[in-house]
């Protein structure tokens, strides 16, 4: 199958400028730009999309619409699209290269997310993507996963089931075409990047001369302790001190031009080609940053932004972000110096191009989503389990439900089995889960319960791929961590707190082997006796270890159990959605057993009502509220 370009391309270049920062509104003079079409320079496109999160087909709702000057609105998304809309900016250009800050795979579409985001890969290996940033949710599985299996196609435990799909052309994954690269992503224990730091591409020249363009690329800060991307071996480095340093060692090898792909974003207005007000970790580092780097180019945030910043030394240069989905493609033109290899900043131009759906698509990108969007629906009927009666996510008065029991026993289920031993993922030896608290109604964040699963009748209380996928999860992994007697106790006393002058509860459903009292009348930090907290009818020690299986959401205090913070050793396992699916599949069929891992004492007592039970937050949106555009959420993006 022909792939889209890769490097060979061509096309004109985007004359549209972006506002500069400093409040002009031109990047070059006329003169300068009478100059840029001199033969004495060499003309390279840079062009970029970012944050595509697996959306093949485009996302759904206000995401499929951008504005941009005057107000005007664009329909856009779409690989197929895309593909056409690449092919024109492309053509004609000798020097044209493809890339990505970052989040294009982990998407949250089924057909993407469900089968291991091996088509999001076919997908751009198919558009000619050169190279990649690995941002936060490339390691939303084990670093092994995307260095071997998505960059190289090793085979990976799972063929058929959970990774390794058949593609559109029959054949099995073999891996990108492209290359991801991080500089900031290190192993803990070692030091080492998981990837690459950056890479040098190598454009044309008059006379067959070759000029060099270097690609230094970050991840946001923190990756490693964010849900999904939860990594207990790995650690990311000071984003400005790793720049700086990859920037010396690029001029050292004589690289004169340096472009910056972070995955680390910014805000800065509605207009997708220019900058308002612009603010966050990406703009802040944009104005700190190495001299060295004439480009700089963000994704995260799911922002759209064209502009120009000035360096430490005052000179503009671009600072951009293509929004996500598909939304944009971002194109860069530079003219560098032939003898030089030197960026002429005077003569660059940026445009954020909307990827629009009034061209025609591309048949074999068509062909591509539309094949992988038939393959998920066909997969999301196929039978996995059976529930002889319904579990419901209805709240007792003690905060119990069938659902909230059952998904507190596949953590504890999970916890036990052997975590993925692909790669060097965990640094500390795996022991079995004790015990398994799931928050079902949070004050704070999400719970992990998307649906119930109700018993039809008609079917037989058959449980579908789908509904067991969209009843538990949203990409985290299951993690296993050892904490104290004590650290539980606090986390179940953090149940209640005092909200507006009432007392509020947000339940925790803990698995089959517990069983605890409580006494909402008591005051705060006695409302759990430790002697009335029975794991396999032992009582509570506070001064013993446990080892606990929860969501990463929950151990990063995201779902505001903030005592569970305090915990040591942890483990991964695999992801909740794909977790709750084989286990469905090992343990069908589910029969609601009766209620009463919790009770409640001193009933009559004034005060000893539950007070308010909070709504049930969220059935697992898609995508998740912390990917809505342009916000700054507490977790990820």
């Amino acid at each position: 199958m022909r792939e889209l370009g890769r490097r060979s391309f061509m096309t004109a270049a985007g004359s549209l400028g972006a506002l500069l920062a400093t409040g002009t509104t031109a990047f070059a003079t006329p003169h300068a730009r009478d100059a840029a079409s001199a033969q004495e320079y060499v003309d390279v496109q840079l062009l970029s999309i970012t944050d595509l999160h697996g959306f093949l087909q485009g996302a759904p709702g206000a995401d499929t619409v951008i504005t941009g000057a005057g107000g005007r609105r664009y329909e856009v998304g779409g690989v197929a699209y895309m593909a056409t809309h690449l092919e024109r900016l492309r053509s004609g250009r000798a020097n044209s290269i493809f890339f990505a800050p970052g989040d294009l795979f982990s998407g949250w579409t089924m057909a993407a997310e469900s089968m291991a985001d091996e088509p999001t890969i076919e997908a751009l290996n198919r558009l000619g993507l050169d190279f990649a940033t690995a941002g936060n949710h490339e390691f939303d599985r084990t670093p092994g996963f995307l260095t071997g299996h998505m960059q190289h196609g090793i085979p990976y435990p799972g063929m058929g089931h959970t990774n390794t799909f058949y593609d559109s052309q029959g054949e099995p994954f073999g891996g990108a075409t492209f290359r991801y690269y991080c500089a900031n992503a290190v192993w803990r224990h070692s030091g080492r990047t998981v990837l690459p730091p950056y890479n040098i591409e190598w454009v044309t020249a008059p006379g067959g001369r070759r000029l060099p363009i270097g690609f230094i690329h970050l991840t946001t800060v923190g990756m490693e302790r964010f849900s999904t991307s939860y990594q207990p071996a790995l650690s990311t480095l000071d984003e400005v001190a790793t720049v700086d340093r990859c920037a010396a060692e690029l001029k050292e090898r004589g690289v004169n031009a340096i472009v910056l792909s972070m995955h680390d974003g910014a805000v800065a207005g509605d207009d997708f080609n220019s900058a308002t007000i612009p603010s966050g970790p990406a703009y802040d580092l944009a104005l700190r940053v190495s001299a060295d780097i004439d480009v700089i180019v963000t994704g995260h945030w799911h922002c759209r932004f064209n502009m120009m910043l000035p360096d430490p030394r005052g000179n503009p240069r671009p600072f951009v972000e293509a929004g996500c989905h598909g939304q944009l493609i971002n194109e860069i033109n530079l003219r560098l110096d032939p003898r030089t290899g030197a960026v002429v900043r005077a003569l660059t131009t940026s445009t954020n191009h909307p990827n629009t759906r009034d061209v025609a698509a591309d048949p074999a990108l068509k062909e591509i989503a539309d094949y992988w969007t038939g393959y998920a629906k066909r997969r999301s009927a196929i039978p996995i389990g059976r529930v002889t009666a319904s579990f419901t996510r209805h709240l007792s008065p003690t905060g119990e439900s069938t659902m909230g029991n059952l998904v507190a026993d596949w953590a504890l289920w999970a916890g036990r089995q052997k975590p993925d031993t692909f790669d060097n993922s965990n640094i500390n030896p795996n022991e079995p889960a004790d015990l398994a608290l799931i928050a079902v109604a949070p004050r704070t964040g999400r719970t992990v319960i998307g649906n119930g699963l109700p018993h039809i009748p008609s079917s037989g209380g058959v449980i579908t791929f789908d509904r067991a996928w969209k009843a538990v999860g949203y990409g985290c992994p299951v993690i296993t961590a050892t904490v104290t007697g004590q650290t539980l106790h606090d986390a179940l006393e953090q149940q209640w707190a005092v909200d507006d002058g009432d007392l509020t509860y947000a339940p925790l459903a803990v698995s089959s082997n517990v069983r605890y009292a409580f006494d909402a009348a008591a005051p705060p930090g006695a409302r759990v006796r430790p002697a009335d907290v029975l794991i396999d009818g032992i009582p509570l020690d506070l001064r013993a270890s446990y080892r606990l299986a929860s969501t990463s959401y929950t151990f990063i205090g995201a779902d505001g159990y903030p005592a569970l913070l305090k915990h040591t050793e942890a483990v991964r396992h695999t992801r909740d959605f794909e977790s709750f699916n084989t286990f469905v599949r090992a343990k069908s069929p589910f029969a609601p057993a009766p209620l009463g891992r919790v009770r409640a004492v001193n009933e009559s007592a004034p005060g000893a009502c539950l007070g308010t039970l909070p709504p049930h937050p969220y059935t697992r949106p898609m995508p998740p509220p912390s990917h809505r555009a342009c916000e700054n959420p507490l977790t990820e993006k």
